[in-house]
């Protein structure tokens, strides 16, 4: 399955079949894809700031929330660390997505625990392939590093990796240091 084909079959879902919303967010995906990056998943969502539905599109490296061409909302897997899905009587089911980066939240999404078990999956793979490059680049370290420390060496490590940009970072940043 290439990108084209997994935005198709999200905004089928969504109910959207404009051509010209589909076009944009294929270019906006494929101008921010990162090296070795594939896609792996997509459903339809609603973020809670939009009215209408959007794409979310899981990768082997993101989840994106796409929509009007927009620039995608971004969620490093390496920086997911919980999952959770909800069911609402106003919101249907709704996915909760806790990261470094921040809490994102999206409603009505379909086939949402499926969905949630892919980005588990993925998030689950990113940290296992960050802990290991982390581990094989740095000699066993002499003292125990403060937690902040810690973690900002791993907002640092993410960005160096491209799985965060320099305004996420910054905003990671900026969110520990308080």
């Amino acid at each position: 399955m290439d990108w084209t084909d997994l935005i198709d079959v999200a905004f089928d879902v969504a109910g959207d079949g404009s051509h010209d919303r589909r076009a944009a967010a294929v270019r906006t995906v494929q101008a921010t894809i990162a090296p070795g990056e594939r896609p792996v998943a997509a459903t339809a969502a609603r973020h809670p700031d939009h009215f209408r539905k959007g794409a979310l599109v899981l990768t082997t490296h993101r989840l994106l929330f796409l929509k009007d061409g927009k620039p995608p909302l971004p969620v490093p897997l390496a920086a997911v660390t919980e999952v959770r899905v909800n069911r609402t009587k106003l919101n249907g089911e709704v996915l909760q997505v806790l990261a470094l980066t921040g809490a994102h939240r999206f409603e009505d999404v379909v086939k949402a625990e499926p969905f949630a078990e892919q980005l588990r999956a993925g998030a689950g793979a990113a940290r296992s392939a960050y802990e290991a490059a982390s581990a094989a680049a740095a000699p066993a370290a002499p003292a125990p590093a403060a937690a902040g420390e810690d973690l900002l060496d791993r907002l640092a490590a993410l960005r160096t990796a491209g799985a965060l940009t320099e305004e996420e970072f910054t905003r990671a940043k900026q969110r520990l240091i308080g």
